[in-house]
């Protein structure tokens, strides 16, 4: 009996406050895409949330000796074998903030080539939202990921009283979702190529048996 394996979703919030609006964006664009691919596919889903915040320290102390502990290798790892990322970060002077960066900057520039993406951000005013395209967006592009057509920007008043959505906000977080549920859908599957994989032990033994 084959094993599905699951979608892996992981979301990267890079909120400094809590309870956090950035890990709030992240939370709903995390929902958004779950039920999207449960509409479209069978297969269960995985999601794990990386919270930067608490791994400022492991993610200073590594920029300086250059060896990750293992939270952050845990995290990095992750996000590396995610099928597919959403990464939200709050915009502090008309760019991603720094603790995020850091995090980026950590992960080989290789490990995300192709990566189905999400990017979204909160900011106090919506004027904040154009770093979206001129910070956020270009920094995955130079990452070659597959980034989705649309990004989400929550602003203090796109929120409405407690913890309800404004209908404009709800509708792109749907919208991107739906992106990036079927960016995931179209990656090539993994049982199959992992069935194809021989571990190398494995192929010494059968090496052994045949001499």
């Amino acid at each position: 009996m084959t094993t599905v394996e699951p979608f892996r979703i992981v979301a990267v919030s890079a909120g400094l406050s809590q309870p956090s609006s950035t890990r709030l964006l992240a939370d709903r664009l995390t929902d958004a895409t779950r039920r999207s691919l449960a509409d479209r596919s069978p297969r269960p889903v995985d999601i794990q949330v990386v919270e930067l915040r608490e791994l400022a320290v492991d993610i200073a102390h590594n920029l300086v000796t250059g060896f990750p502990g293992p939270a952050l290798r845990a995290a990095v790892e992750a996000v590396t074998g995610a099928d597919g990322v959403i990464a939200v970060t709050p915009i502090f002077s008309a760019s991603y903030s720094g603790l995020f960066k850091s995090f980026i900057d950590i992960i080989d520039n290789t490990e995300l080539v192709a990566k189905p993406v999400l990017i979204g951000a909160t900011g106090g005013t919506a004027r904040h939202s154009l770093a979206l395209e001129h910070a956020l967006r270009p920094l995955f592009a130079y990452l070659c990921s597959h980034v989705v057509r649309t990004a989400v920007f929550a602003a203090s008043e796109d929120w409405g009283a407690g913890d309800v959505q404004s209908d404009t906000l709800g509708t792109r977080i749907i919208r991107a979702g739906e992106e990036l549920a079927e960016l995931m859908l179209q990656q090539p599957g993994r049982a199959a190529a992992d069935d194809a994989v021989v571990p190398f032990e494995q192929q010494l033994t059968r090496l052994r048996i045949s001499h």
